[in-house]
């Protein structure tokens, strides 16, 4: 007898060899229809996988994160399907899932056409319908090279080539079309249901740009018609939000060719940047942190002691000077130590904690920039706690509990906490990182956080706790971080006087709250839409007299509140008042004021607030003390 395990626990019997699809037949008529794939002993496979042994064996289905990756990559196979009907000269490549959908890339003798993409859809949809059954086989590697070269898919051919010889490849058969993959996928193309696709892009076969350009087909699927309608209307609220449009239209920020991946900031932008750094500075006095500055260009050498000259030289900048060979800084903690071994340091000066809004290059490929939000060059709001083995735990509780304040007074409510663990190429010992893991599990636990564990997704130098934000549309965003790091600080000989009168080594703890300025003011002009609550706004209030008579009280009444703090506009153009209050309306400035005669007499101010809302009229004093309060509030 057989014996399978379900995920409850309970034992189910089977004479012999049975398939997952059988066990869930078994189970069901309803988990037999919805079952799309099979999880045994944690491995994923097909429905037609045959289980030969005693095991323990969950089917996943659509409502399972596995199970709409499995749509997804099954999906993307019915694009190059449908593609190869329509346009049968067109060579496959590769067609893998990314975040909320999938790609393929197409060899072409021309571009696809917006009209070609929706015939591409169409007939999708239509060999859906037909439900055809997706059949694994598997080949010896020579034969299915000889097999893709017959069918003139020299693309194909090459990745096969790739695999050492002697290997067997898996290959999946939907009707008149058959695909290299290791699956698993969906028992037929009647799954897949809830699909569009969204766009044509350029890439580079295998991801280098010496070699040919290929089209890449995106597209996104989902478990559910509610489920991509819900993710198209995202889309369409996203790109109200862009942070790219919104910078030129409330005159933020521009980029330009002249220095790709870099920001120029317009006086509004800067002005917005200079608040979020200058409330971070109050979080670093406020708690402990000692700011610093260092260099931006260091020796090679320094990169090479740490590390980052073998693990990350293609991301650097580098120059040369009088035969010696410097790097721009990507990151801030080799020069953090550095100012950490001026002067003797004790147990009694740990924990000791630097921050630093630290300028940072790194040699992105032009493709991935993206507005501010990925740069080359970025200022990040870089920490660095120096302590002891001891002292650790308590400063990720304590960190942990400081971000979730900062990122609610920015506005976000919901936080997802990832622990990444070792990668593979890293440094350290195995005991190293077995302390490092758990100090950042048990931190999370104390702190009453829920959280995921991501494998082999560390830095090189350390596992780290990856803080996610939830936006307003529910966008994740990875912001934060905190990585234990027990080799750097030996790395470059770091030490301190123990109680004991030794000197050891102290752990670094790398730390990043908002991460790259750039990227979070992005980040906060998406979320709220370019509406920045009123201690954010470039300008928090507009002053408008209606006509000349009233000029001189409006300069008096915008000097009073920019006295008291405020940003104040004062908009004296020989323009109708309806004019000036929809041009700033469109700025999404918090408060416009106008004033007429009424308002000069007594003292007063005709308030609007963003969004049309008629406040009606104030006197100056009232207003001032009401701006003032949702400053402080953060609303």
């Amino acid at each position: 007898m057989l014996n399978i395990t379900l995920p409850d626990g309970s034992r189910r019997e089977y004479p012999g060899p049975v398939t997952v699809a059988e066990v869930a037949a078994s189970i069901g008529a309803g988990l037999a229809k919805a079952a799309l794939a099979g999880r045994v002993d944690g491995a994923l496979v097909d429905l037609s996988h045959r289980v030969e042994a005693d095991a323990a064996l969950a089917i996943v289905t659509d409502k399972d994160a596995d199970g709409l990756e499995i749509i997804r990559h099954s999906t993307a196979h019915l694009l190059a399907y449908a593609v190869k009907q329509l346009f049968p000269e067109a060579q496959v490549t590769i067609g893998p899932v990314v975040e909320n959908g999938f790609y393929y890339d197409f060899a072409y003798k021309r571009p696809f056409t917006p009209e070609d993409l929706a015939a591409i859809e169409q007939r999708m949809a239509e060999l859906a319908k037909k439900d055809e059954p997706v059949v694994r086989r598997v080949l010896p590697r020579d034969e299915a090279v000889a097999y893709f070269k017959g069918l003139g898919e020299d693309y194909k051919a090459e990745i096969i080539s790739s695999i050492p010889p002697g290997q067997d490849v898996s290959l999946y058969r939907e009707g008149g079309f058959e695909d290299l993959c290791r699956g698993p996928h969906v028992p037929s193309t009647g799954k897949l249901r809830f699909f569009k696709l969204m766009k044509v892009a350029g890439a580079y076969w295998r991801g280098d740009q010496n070699n040919e350009q290929l089209q890449r087909i995106y597209g996104t699927a989902w478990a559910s018609k509610e489920a991509l309608a819900q993710y198209l209307t995202m889309l369409e609220e996203a790109e109200k939000r862009d942070h790219r449009r919104l910078g030129r239209e409330l005159d933020l920020f521009h980029l330009d060719e002249h220095s790709p991946g870099t920001v120029f900031w317009h006086p509004k932008g800067w002005t917005l940047w200079q608040e979020v750094e200058q409330y971070m500075r109050r979080v670093y006095r406020e708690n402990g942190y000692q700011e610093v500055k260092g260099p931006q260009i260091l020796d090679q050498g320094l990169w090479e002691k740490t590390g980052h000259w073998g693990k990350y030289r293609e991301n650097m900048f580098t120059t040369e000077s009088e035969k010696r060979e410097y790097a721009l800084k990507p990151m801030n903690c080799p020069g953090h130590i550095l100012i950490f071994k001026q002067g003797i340091k004790s147990y009694r000066d740990l924990p000791l904690r630097y921050g630093e809004f630290g300028q940072c290059h790194r040699n992105e490929p032009t493709g991935g920039l993206h507005g501010i939000m990925r740069v080359r060059a970025f200022t990040q709001d870089d920490g660095h706690i120096f302590c002891t083995e001891d002292q650790i735990l308590d400063e990720c509780v304590a960190y942990t509990a400081l971000l979730q304040k900062v990122y609610a007074d920015f506005g976000f409510k919901e936080m997802i906490y990832k622990v990444a663990t070792r990668p593979e190429q890293r440094i350290g010992a195995e005991e190293v990182w077995d302390k490092a893991e758990h100090a950042l599990i048990e931190s999370l636990r104390r702190s009453g956080c829920d959280y995921v564990v991501s494998p082999g997704e560390g830095a090189f130098y350390g596992p780290k706790i990856e803080y996610t934000l939830k936006d307003a549309i529910g966008r994740q965003w990875q912001c934060g971080t905190m990585q234990v790091d027990f080799s750097m600080a030996q790395r470059l000989d770091a030490v301190y006087v123990a109680e004991s009168g030794e000197r050891l080594h102290p752990v670094m703890l790398h730390r990043a709250i908002v991460g790259s300025l750039e990227r979070f003011i992005g980040i906060l002009v998406e979320q709220h839409a370019g509406q920045m609550p009123a201690w954010l706004a470039p300008v928090q209030a507009v002053l408008s007299p209606i006509s000349e008579n009233q000029a001189d009280y409006a300069s008096d009444v915008a000097k009073t509140l920019q006295k008291q703090g405020v940003r104040v506009q004062l908009d004296l153009r020989n323009e109708k008042i309806n004019y000036k209050i929809r041009e700033h309306s469109l700025q999404k400035v918090p408060y416009i004021l106008v004033v007429g005669d009424k308002e000069k007499a007594n003292g007063a101010v005709a308030v609007r607030a963003r969004g049309n809302q008629d406040l009606g009229v104030m006197a100056l004093a009232d207003f001032a003390q009401k701006i003032a309060a949702d400053i402080a509030a953060k609303t």
